[in-house]
């Protein structure tokens, strides 16, 4: 009798696990909202999951998209991301431990712009990173006030190749706007190729401390500094255009406080208004190789009286004359007529 009791109370509970299991299974759990905006193709919120986008899908970003601690955003090649709101609040961040991975081709990058492209339109793409800056650990961002710099100078935080970004420069405060690319603390495992960045009412890419490293970058009439460093970056740019058309751009390079010796390899910068090409604040520097330059009313300027010898440009100091009447401003004797860069074959960012 015992026995025909064990083995009906066993079947029973087999038969309640049973239907618990199926229960469980046709019963999902419910999405963060995140996740259903982005299958509408709606950007908008914090990362809660890694993510594949859709090249098929207009993707509207209409506020802040950001990718925390232990996910990656992945876009593929063709992909659009449309800045469809306009201000501070509209950008794309990649914060310490996240990671970005734009697998654009030459025949299809991966495109983000605002609807017009004009300047100062939305935010573009920060990324913060856990390599070392002059700022300290744990800095913190001005945009987002987002968390930057740590000690590890190999830090990953994904890849971005064949990526066109457009009409960034959102005015932050009196004093400070959006980058079109911004890098916090970006560490060398990080990859960074084919990156074109257009028509910025602030820099086209600024460097705060990281040992990162870019190849192939076109920038062309970003309002302020091309490319601009501070906090101790030490990676190098190789290959990189610059094209001024417009007036009242600040330079082509920007090197402010500690010097890390950086390294700029084959840079051509192209004015038709004259202007600064390179500028070196406080006590930084660089080592220029390659150096084409057509169309600056001011080769070079020591904002603040810096030794000519923290400017490294074929292997020895820079050689320049003061230009008459300036303090500061000086136009180089040698150096900056070197092989003028061709991106002929660079096609990929006029594409779209």
């Amino acid at each position: 009798m015992k026995n025909i009791a064990f083995k009906i109370f066993g079947l029973a509970l087999l038969a309640t696990m049973v239907l618990s299991a199926c229960d469980s299974e046709e019963t999902p759990q419910p999405k963060q909202a995140v996740i259903e905006n982005l299958e509408k193709g709606i950007m908008s919120g914090t990362l809660t999951e890694n993510y594949t986008l859709s090249a098929t899908v207009q993707y509207q970003l209409t506020g802040s998209f950001i990718v925390p601690d232990g996910f990656t955003l992945t876009i593929p090649a063709g992909t659009k991301i449309n800045a469809v709101a306009a201000g501070t609040e509209v950008y794309v961040a990649v914060l310490m431990g996240g990671k970005i991975d734009i697998q654009g081709t030459a025949t299809n990058p991966v495109v983000m712009s605002s609807a017009d492209a004009k300047p100062g339109d939305w935010g573009g793409l920060t990324i913060c990173g856990k390599a070392t800056t002059t700022a300290g650990v744990n800095a913190e961002a001005e945009v987002g006030g987002f968390k930057y710099g740590g000690t590890v100078d190999t830090d990953n935080s994904g890849s971005v190749k064949y990526l066109v970004i457009k009409g960034t420069g959102a005015q932050i405060n009196s004093e400070s706007q959006y980058n079109g690319v911004s890098l916090y603390a970006v560490g060398s495992q990080t990859t960074l190729e084919n990156i074109a960045i257009i028509n910025g009412a602030d820099d086209g890419i600024e460097f705060f401390g990281g040992t990162v490293s870019v190849t192939n970058l076109y920038l062309e009439n970003n309002e302020d500094d091309a490319i601009d460093w501070t906090e101790g970056w030490n990676g190098t740019v190789e290959n990189a255009y610059v094209e001024h058309t417009i007036e009242g751009f600040s330079t082509v390079v920007e090197g402010d406080k500690d010097n890390q010796n950086p390294k700029l390899i084959n840079l051509t910068a192209v004015s038709t208004t004259g202007g600064t090409a390179l500028q070196f604040k406080k006590e930084s520097g660089a080592t220029i190789t390659g150096l084409y330059l057509e169309g600056y009313a001011a080769d070079l300027d020591m904002k603040d009286g810096g030794a000519l010898a923290n400017v490294q440009i074929d292997g020895a100091d820079a050689d320049a004359t003061l230009i008459e009447g300036q303090t500061t401003l000086y136009t180089l004797n040698s150096g900056k007529n070197n092989i003028k860069l061709d991106i002929s074959t660079w096609t990929w960012f006029s594409i779209n």
